[in-house]
């Protein structure tokens, strides 16, 4: 059985989810005292925990240092959870530590269940779409590997009636005045088969002009198609919008005058997205950067203004165009909806091992913030910083500033579509209990 099974649970079974889940808690707290006692209890939790201090310190340890060093603790790292297992098997306790990880999965499973939102909750509204009559394309052919031919998408939209403009190269052709220029012609929808940075730019010309926006999903990782419920396996399914199509109205992202649709990133990130080497070999990069820049060697010292509340000195800050799942610090997963007016914001500061176990177990001290805002300002002692913005390395002037305009975008999708999944909510163990328990 899968999470998303029980995405729409009612109340009664949300009650007995909760319940399960405490039950199954209560069983994996009392199994190891059971059949390894209380002295053996105490020596699971010590090697356990000592084990995942050491793991991270190592892990943490891999990251921020260079040469010999840094390959000694990537061996620290791997041997010591394979010790911790050798030390359960000769204590004849791997049985115990299995069932108590069974259980605490089986609790957890339920817990989500019985927490997941509905999608009532999560679904963005749709809106009747009139048949679009000079609707205008603009495909990367180099977009995604070469989706744009892979999937026949020129040939298709034409098909449907839509005038498409192939890009020759990266930065040969200006989107935005070519989308604006389709406008001055008559057209009466914009679509874009690419990046999601171009994707923005277009959007844009899209809210200006108060005209629906077509999203086709023939990028590399196609995060905005994914959060509007798109296939993204095959694009050529976006372009059946165009003939039974529903708006969808979402939210527009800028930092400093600048549109985006995903998010955009300073700090850490920002600085590895800057790096020439960094589309070449992503992983040799980051590994090659992070050293400098987790340790406070390298890049700018950047203060977060997050409506009133200030971080000073984070290593990574992002802001995204509504916030990503609570369990996403990194904005890789998903974003349930597009259309709650808000800017997502999580910063990071790891200067220690403390504070690396500490984000870890997800403890939001100073090591994480994770919160929405209207409005969201990066201050440097730099005059300029680089800022990732939709994957794409810009260079702005300080202090850098990202709003967000509710309901700015009509975007064009199709009816029948595969829809967002509602992702996994955090387990709230308060919250949990008055759902079980209910006053």
């Amino acid at each position: 059985m899968n999470e998303s099974d029980f995405a729409d649970v009612s109340d009664h079974s949300r009650r007995w989810w909760a319940r399960g889940a405490f039950v199954l808690a209560v069983a994996a707290a009392v199994v190891p005292v059971l059949f390894a006692g209380v002295l053996g209890t105490v020596a699971l939790l010590v090697v356990e925990i000592g084990g995942v201090v050491v793991t991270v310190a190592s892990l943490y340890s891999f990251l921020t240092r260079r040469g010999v060093l840094r390959w000694i603790t990537l061996g620290v790292a791997i041997a010591t959870p394979v010790i911790v297992l050798a030390v359960f098997v000769r204590a004849n306790l791997l049985w115990v530590v299995v069932l108590v990880y069974v259980l605490a999965l089986a609790a957890s499973v339920c817990a989500r269940a019985a927490l997941r939102r509905s999608r009532a909750e999560t679904d963005m509204p749709e809106y009747p779409a009139s048949p679009a009559k000079h609707p205008f394309v603009i495909m990367n052919p180099h977009s995604g590997g070469g989706k744009v031919a892979q999937f026949d998408l020129r040939r298709k939209a034409e098909a449907l009636g839509a005038d498409v403009a192939l890009l020759e190269g990266p930065g040969t052709v200006d989107v935005t005045a070519l989308a604006r220029q389709a406008v001055e012609q008559g057209a009466d929808l914009l679509g874009v088969a690419g990046g999601d940075g171009t994707q923005a730019l277009v959007a844009a010309v899209a809210a200006e002009h108060d005209l629906p926006f077509l999203v086709i999903s023939a990028g590399t990782r196609n995060h905005f198609a994914m959060d509007l419920g798109l296939d993204r396996s095959d694009p050529a399914r976006s372009l059946d919008a165009l003939r039974d199509g529903v708006e969808l109205r979402v939210d527009l992202g800028a930092v400093d005058g600048r549109p985006f649709v995903n998010n955009v990133s300073f700090g850490v990130y920002a600085e590895i997205v800057r790096s020439p080497a960094y589309r070449d070999d992503k992983a040799a990069t980051v590994l090659k950067l992070l050293p400098d820049l987790l340790t406070g060697h390298s890049g700018p010292r950047l203060v977060a203004h997050i409506g009133d509340t200030e971080v000073e000195e984070p290593q990574a800050v992002l802001v995204s165009n509504n916030a990503y799942g609570t369990s996403d610090v990194a904005g890789l997963s998903r974003r349930d909806r597009l259309d709650r007016g808000v800017l997502g914001v999580v910063t990071l500061s790891v200067a220690n091992t403390r504070q690396a176990v500490d984000l870890l177990r997800r403890n939001n001290g100073r090591g994480l913030t994770q919160t929405t805002a209207r409005e969201v300002t990066v201050d440097s002692d730099t005059p300029e910083i680089p800022v990732g913005v939709d994957g794409e390395s810009l260079l702005l002037r300080t202090p850098v500033r990202c709003t967000v305009d509710p309901g700015a975008l009509r975007v064009l999708v199709p009816r029948n579509r595969p829809g967002v999944r509602v992702s996994a909510p955090v387990l709230d163990w308060g919250r949990l209990w008055q759902t079980a328990f209910p006053s």
